[in-house]
């Protein structure tokens, strides 16, 4: 990993995927190759309502699901952010959003925290969309907040198209990052421990 500013750089290569990505907090913008589509449409997503600027390349052995491309994209954004982020000095530190997808409403709270946590609340109903099983959201967030050591709660609240529904989540996420990581300009770090890194 390689850290410059609210900027890195992260790679994973394993047996079943290979993901390279390059991430900016101050950026803007999105070139997304995962090799599935809703997926790469989520993931655009994020970057336009999180204001961050991300680029990802990921092969993934997709002839058994996509499973295996879902979750390692999410363990290196998450990488990516917790070395982009560094000590985590002068940003607002939490933020929250709730956001309505015409019929579906989803709710999203972000403590940058240095403990990686994850809750979800809601039921994704099982089904396919553009490659991508909606079971994955949640295992896409979870190894998101565990790698970038954020406390995530994500709800979904209602809903019947399981595309808004999905999509609902990842806005309210992205909603909430940006928040959580705008700069306040204070220089310190936001914690009475003098430290959010442990």
């Amino acid at each position: 990993m390689a850290r410059n500013n609210r900027k890195s750089s992260v790679q994973r290569k394993t047996g079943e995927t290979e993901v390279d990505l390059n991430l900016d907090l101050d950026g803007s913008g999105a070139e997304i190759s995962t090799g599935v589509g809703f997926f790469d449409h989520m993931l655009d997503s994020l970057a336009r309502h999180s204001g961050i600027a991300i680029e990802v390349s990921a092969k993934g052995d997709l002839e058994t699901g996509s499973h295996h491309t879902v979750e390692d994209v999410g363990i290196v954004l998450g990488q990516a952010l917790d070395e982009a982020l560094g000590d985590r000095a002068g940003i607002a530190r939490f933020g929250w959003a709730l956001v309505p997808m015409d019929e579906a409403l989803a709710s999203c709270a972000i403590d940058i925290s240095g403990r990686g946590l994850f809750v979800f609340e809601g039921d994704v109903p099982v089904t396919e969309i553009g490659g991508f099983e909606s079971e994955l959201t949640p295992e896409f967030f979870a190894a998101l907040a565990r790698e970038s050591r954020m406390t995530l709660h994500l709800g979904l609240e209602r809903g019947s198209n399981v595309h808004h529904m999905v999509e609902a989540v990842f806005k309210a996420f992205a909603l909430s990052l940006k928040s959580a990581i705008a700069p306040t300009g204070d220089e310190g770090v936001p914690s009475t421990k003098g430290t959010l890194t442990s």
